[in-house]
């Protein structure tokens, strides 16, 4: 008579629901290591009596459909645009100016504007219209 056993013991353990443990663990790591700036210092600043911060007021340059240059709302030759330019940022520490190029106009304008910023070391930045309907 052969009274063994046919059923073998085996020790198993589920592991199914780990995975979805883990993927929420992921998750929630991505999340809070995207908030966290490791970059910051934590310190105690000084206090000032005056509040009174430094606004930074850009210059302007706009050109007009018919080609016509503007400084400041002020009409404004393209050879006089290099010298009036360089006479506004005397004495600022980082000049900004905005431009307002018309989009009907072809890039050689813009390109003359970029040209002069870059040898006057402005820094330019292109206003643009947000497209309607999307």
């Amino acid at each position: 008579m052969n009274l063994s056993r046919r059923r073998k013991i085996s020790s198993h353990v589920e592991t199914s629901s780990m995975n979805d443990i883990m993927f929420f663990l992921m998750l929630f790591f991505l999340i809070v290591s995207t908030m966290v700036n490791p970059n910051v210092i934590k310190l105690m600043l000084p206090n000032a009596r005056s509040g009174k911060q430094a606004m930074k007021q850009p210059i302007t340059i706009s050109v007009d459909a018919a080609g016509t240059y503007f400084l400041d709302r002020t009409p404004i030759t393209p050879t006089e645009l290099e010298p009036e330019l360089a006479r506004r940022i005397q004495g600022l520490e980082s000049p900004t100016a905005v431009l307002r190029v018309d989009a009907s106009l072809n890039v050689q304008k813009l390109v003359d504007i970029l040209e002069i910023g870059n040898r006057l070391k402005i820094k330019m930045v292109m206003a643009t219209q947000a497209q309607q309907g999307k």
